[in-house]
């Protein structure tokens, strides 16, 4: 049976942060025939399209017009290879519930990124990353379609050009693919990454993937609102990147900066800590305001829109920006220009 073809669909509920939104058409396709057939239709009616993930970071408009597709194809599989395992899973299944599942059977590599919201369509987007390890160290390859002519393809980790928060899926390939389906490479031996925050002490000598799991999770609670009882997109900001002179300017004048030297020579910042010392954590405005606990989410109380939100996230940016000389990127992406979305 074919999905419905819904007209003015309240997608309120379908972006964490809770950002009033109606789609004028939605369709949500439960395999990649009805999915061609959806990307078909819109072509051939010459409406706007929309791919629409699990919300999770996202900026949503009060209305987007033509067509919004948000795939519903939710089936994952295993396959053995010695000791890695190929772990296919679509576009629609949740990752958090796909990386529980995978712990719970003993695999390695995918341990750190637990209860990172969303779908795992999106996951490559913005190269989803956690506590010392990114969706590009074990990615095998990407399913898609091509939005054009509907012809499959597939794409290896290196055809993606994955860094920090990107890939191509936010340049070359911005609303021209859809993605139907990771392959994921995980391990049977025990390859624990512990370097991040008291993950060690939390999991013990002898850790195992459930563990690793169980500890990120109860950090991420402690540090970051739940959006289903605080509306938001987790982190608001992408830690910035600076070059070296611009980083030892810095330290010399706070010491205590978070600082991350990256390969190529940079020096990754800790945006939150910025945000933290410019007094901002707890302010609020209107209906929108910086987390009490984690300075590096905004929260939205209810009530207020995109604009809004844009507004106050650029009044944090600039304040950061006036203190340190250093400029804020915003990480969930903005919807209403077609493409693909978190």
């Amino acid at each position: 049976m074919s999905p419905r073809l819904l007209a003015e669909h309240d997608l309120g509920r379908a972006n964490t942060l809770g950002l009033p939104c109606v789609a004028e058409r939605f369709i949500a396709p439960r395999d990649e025939r009805q999915l061609c057939e959806a990307l078909a239709l819109a072509e051939r009616e010459g409406w706007p399209l929309t791919l629409l993930g699990g919300g999770s970071n996202l900026i949503l408009p009060e209305r987007l017009p033509g067509l919004v597709v948000q795939p519903a194809m939710a089936d994952w599989w295993l396959e053995e290879r010695g000791d890695e395992v190929l772990v296919h899973a679509e576009a629609g299944v949740v990752w958090h519930e796909l990386v529980m599942a995978l712990v719970q059977r003993g695999l390695w590599g995918i341990e750190n990124l637990a209860l990172i919201p969303g779908h795992c369509g999106a996951a490559p987007i913005q190269n989803i990353g956690a506590y010392g390890v990114e969706l590009g160290e074990m990615l095998e390859a990407v399913h898609l379609v091509r939005l054009d002519d509907g012809r499959e393809a597939v794409m290896t980790a290196a055809d993606c050009a994955f860094g920090y928060r990107d890939s191509v899926f936010k340049g070359a390939l911005d609303g021209r693919v859809a993605i139907t389906r990771l392959v994921l490479r995980l391990s049977r031996t025990p390859r624990p990454r512990l370097g991040y925050g008291d993950l060690a002490t939390r999991v013990g000598s002898e850790p195992t993937p459930l563990a690793v799991a169980e500890a990120v999770c109860a950090i991420r609670r402690e540090k970051l609102p739940d959006p289903l009882t605080l509306a938001n997109a987790g982190s608001f900001f992408k830690n910035p990147l600076v070059d070296a002179g611009t980083a030892r300017r810095l330290l010399a004048g706070h010491p205590g900066l978070p600082h991350f030297p990256q390969p190529d020579g940079r020096v990754k910042l800790a945006a939150g800590w910025l945000i933290d010392r410019c007094g901002l954590k707890g302010w609020c405005r209107g209906h929108f305001g910086v987390h009490r606990r984690q300075a590096l989410v905004l929260v939205h109380f209810g009530g207020g829109g995109a604009a809004e939100l844009l507004d106050f996230a650029d009044a944090v940016a600039g304040q950061v920006s006036e203190r340190f000389g250093v400029a804020l990127e915003r990480e969930p992406r903005l919807a209403g220009k077609g493409g693909t979305l978190a």
